[in-house]
């Protein structure tokens, strides 16, 4: 055979033609540089456009258009007007952009835009990857950046993820994925969260990629000196977080939360335990189950009802047969002190007899496919419609259908399946991969996304966040004077301003149990602060030291929720004979007595962004030795808690992190900073340390969160120099905005504490003073300078109990 040699040399410079147009290009060399109030622009020799600037003096802003041309300044994730700040740019060799705090931005210019940052301190912050520039795919849109990686800097956060606590060295998507009985490792997952904080030698700073599509972080896993992230469409649009001065993990979060929103203070009732199942199903069993929990002690504010208390899976309705007159149920919960929660998936039965299901179709508000017509899929009612949660309308009528519910009494609701996850359709012939394309939308579907239209490809991973934004919005407009609980399991960036989360179809397994501590403490450092596992294992039935195990290590966390399927054994706490009851009632009972203590670190959280639930590392940044501790977290700043993660275990080895002490809950024994010790861990009792000097209100055990009000506070004083708050409000509605509440102070010494009370206006009263690790009975206590009465010293517990005559003490002394 012989060949043209003109003819091989064309084909060939037309496969390379071919080849490199599907290549990924980098952004190229500055060729134009305007400057702006709070940076720069940079016009690139591809084509591209980059702009950076600071967000806040602390924070940097970077934005790459492929195309040249930015699109709307609009996203999901950020609450309100992206803010800007002011800078100052001084152009050579490299051109640099300072911020009135003194942080740095240096971009070098060729042979292709690099970005540095750096702090006020001249420390580096992060920087590009020289050998890996900022590229785009001229073909595909897809967008992705490096940049340089310490070989022992550890990443946390991006939101929920069955990984290792640290996520150095490991790859992810961000998409949101319906994973039931998810097995360690499985990526994706429900929720999406496109930002992490950073720690190396003790500082952090943190990133978030401002990209809804599917996108991807490789962190060290391809490449050990690089990490890099990037999305298959879009801007490449990234905040880099300096944490200031101090460089501090909370500066990181507090101002990735000032960005993305707080979340409200949630009313006290949904802090206290809830009781669910798939399913209650029926008026009766319900009822049944609320006694069982009264008739035997057992404290519980909250019950939920599953699919089936709805007629035939229709969201908003009643099955009449099994549940004839809800009104009167809830009605009569409600005098038992318990809230309802009940389920609301997104699918709308398509179904002509079914009037929301015309109202929606009437409205315009259902997802649409690439042709035009309504998208359908099958879910639990069958063949379905979807609203379209990126349409104001849409969310606006989503809202108004709670007010059903809301006037028969119930009190919050749980978004389900909002991933949006769907079923196989009938006839499905391929494999059944747990991710994929038949368990969602098309990705060619059309969603308006508030006035810029495009394809579920691009909004996928805000529909369940936008879902919960409907539904919290449209209670906010029903109930103004009450605060929402809504319960999402999938969201994105900002999720916390409308609803909890929890971590979705979880399995009843040891291994499981384990993976509540780092997948909640990193959604905790993602911005969420009210999060929560099912505790026993959604998949299945545990066993009873098991889930009296998982009982207690959910029991400081933020959300507090057993729950199980439908093929489940029983799962109230009494289900697993008296001697579990007995123990399973005290672990309920340890969470009602520190519920102040857990409601003002939500106070805290709204004003600070400061997580209720947290790992070791983010307070104790500076400790090489905390930074990798996943199996045990703080509850706020002064709650230790290392709870049996492993069958069989009646002991278990527990790190004090460096630079406080630590003293034992029960025992008062005192343990320094930067030690371990084995500790005593039998069936019975959740190891728990205050930290010395930390001040922690406890209240008596009472049967649900409305007894609350009338029982007396008793502070914690753990020996030592320190101090702590409270706060105290109505428990609900937002009277606590306009001040009507209280926070009262306390600082302690080594020779006892000094109070600032406010005037009580109908709050929780302070009853008594109770000190904790101390070695014996101190030879006198005084209360303003006169002699105590009451005084008990326990020599067990190494506890003094002071009483207060009332609440004009200022001192005690000992």
């Amino acid at each position: 055979m012989r060949f043209d040699r003109h003819l091989l040399a064309a084909a060939c410079a037309a496969f390379v033609l071919t080849h490199a147009h599907a290549a990924p290009r980098t952004v190229g060399a500055v060729v134009q540089t305007v400057p702006s109030a709070d940076g720069a622009d940079f016009t690139l020799s591809s084509g591209a456009r980059v702009h950076v600037g600071f967000v806040t003096p602390d924070v940097v802003r970077v934005r790459m258009a492929p195309t040249g041309r930015f699109g709307p300044d609009v996203s999901y994730a950020i609450a309100g007007t992206p803010p800007a700040s002011e800078a100052t740019l001084t152009a050579g060799d490299t051109i640099e952009l300072r911020s009135t705090t003194g942080t740095r931005v240096v971009i070098t210019t060729k042979p292709d835009l690099a970005i540095a940052v750096y702090d006020s301190a001249g420390r580096l912050v992060a920087a590009d990857d020289p050998a890996r520039p900022m590229t785009f795919n001229p073909d595909d849109g897809a967008v992705e950046t490096s940049m340089r990686r310490d070989d022992y800097e550890l990443y946390y956060g991006f939101g929920e993820k069955t990984m290792p606590l640290s996520r150095h060295q490991q790859s992810m998507a961000m998409w949101n994925s319906d994973v039931p009985d998810y097995p360690a490792g499985h990526d994706p997952s429900y929720e999406s969260i496109p930002f992490f904080i950073a720690l190396r030698d003790g500082r952090s700073y943190g990133v978030f990629f401002n990209n809804t599509r599917r996108s991807w972080f490789d962190m060290g896993k391809t490449a050990p000196h690089r990490y890099s992230f990037g999305a298959d469409g879009g801007e490449l649009d990234y905040y880099v977080f300096t944490g200031g001065a101090a460089r501090t993990p909370a500066n990181v979060l507090r101002d990735y939360t000032a960005l993305t929103g707080r979340g409200a203070l949630p009313p006290l009732w949904a802090l206290g335990y809830q009781q669910s199942r798939w399913s209650y199903k029926t008026q009766e069993q319900v009822q049944d189950v609320a006694r069982g929990f009264r008739r035997r002690h057992i404290p519980a504010d909250v019950i939920y009802l599953d699919i089936d208390h709805m007629d035939g899976f229709r969201v908003f309705t009643w099955n009449r047969t099994t549940f004839p007159d809800p009104k009167a149920m809830l009605a009569w919960l409600h005098g038992d002190g318990f809230h309802a929660v009940t389920i609301v998936d997104p699918g709308i039965k398509v179904d002509e007899q079914y009037p929301i299901y015309r109202s929606g179709r009437k409205q315009g508000v259902y997802v649409r496919n690439a042709d035009g017509s309504e998208l359908h899929a099958k879910v639990w009612p069958g063949i379905c419609a979807f609203p379209d949660f990126t349409l104001p309308a849409a969310r606006t009528w989503f809202g108004s259908l709670y007010k059903a519910p809301l006037d028969v009494g119930v009190d919050g609701f749980w978004n389900d399946m909002n991933e949006p996850g769907v079923f196989a359709p009938d006839g499905f012939d391929k494999p059944e991969i747990s991710l994929g394309p038949q368990k969602t939308f098309p990705l060619d579907a059309h969603h308006a996304g508030d006035g810029q239209p495009g394809t579920h490809a691009q909004y996928h991973n805000v529909y369940g966040m936008q879902m919960a934004r409907a539904s919290f919005e449209g209670l906010r407009s029903l109930r103004p004077d009450k605060r929402p609980l809504v319960l999402t399991r999938a969201g994105f960036a900002g999720v916390q301003r409308y609803a909890a989360v929890w971590t979705g179809d979880n399995s009843p397994t040891w291994t499981h149990l384990a993976l509540t501590i780092p997948m909640l403490t990193n959604l905790s450092v993602s911005g969420v602060p009210f999060v929560g596992a099912d505790v026993g294992g959604f998949m299945g039935s545990p066993g009873a030291e098991l889930h009296t195990r998982w009982l207690q290590a959910a029991a400081l966390t933020p959300y507090f929720r057993t729950h199980s399927n439908d093929v489940s054994a029983p799962r109230e706490p009494w289900a697993f004979g008296a001697a579990h009851e007995r123990i399973n009632r005290a672990t309920i009972e340890l969470r009602y007595r520190l519920l102040p203590y857990l409601y003002t670190l939500f106070a805290d959280n709204e004003q600070s962004g400061l997580p209720p639930l947290r790992p070791l590392w983010f307070a104790y940044p500076g400790d090489a030795r905390a930074s990798l501790v996943d199996d045990q977290f703080l509850a706020g700043g002064d709650l230790l808690v290392a709870p049996v993660l492993h069958e069989g275990q009646t002991t278990r080895d527990v790190y004090f992190p460096q630079g406080d002490a630590w003293i034992d809950w029960w025992n008062g024994t005192r343990h320094a900073g930067g030690t371990s010790a084995r500790v005593a861990a039998p069936l019975d009792r959740l190891p728990l340390f205050i930290r010395a000097g930390a001040v922690v209100p406890t209240a008596p055990v009472v049967q649900h969160t409305g007894e609350l009000k009338t029982v007396p506070l008793t502070l914690v004083v753990a020996a030592g120099a320190g101090g702590g708050h409270v706060f105290q409000d109505a428990g609900d509605g937002y009277g606590y905005r306009d001040g009507v509440a209280r926070t009262i102070a306390a600082t302690a010494d080594e020779h006892g504490v000094r109070l600032d009370i406010p005037p009580n206006r109908g709050w929780q009263r302070v009853g008594a003073v109770e000190f904790t690790g101390l070695a014996a009975a101190p030879a006198s206590v005084r209360v303003d300078g006169k002699p105590a009465r009451g005084v008990r010293f326990d020599a067990a517990t190494r506890r003094l109990r002071v009483p207060l005559p009332d609440e004009n003490v200022k001192r005690i002394d000992f």
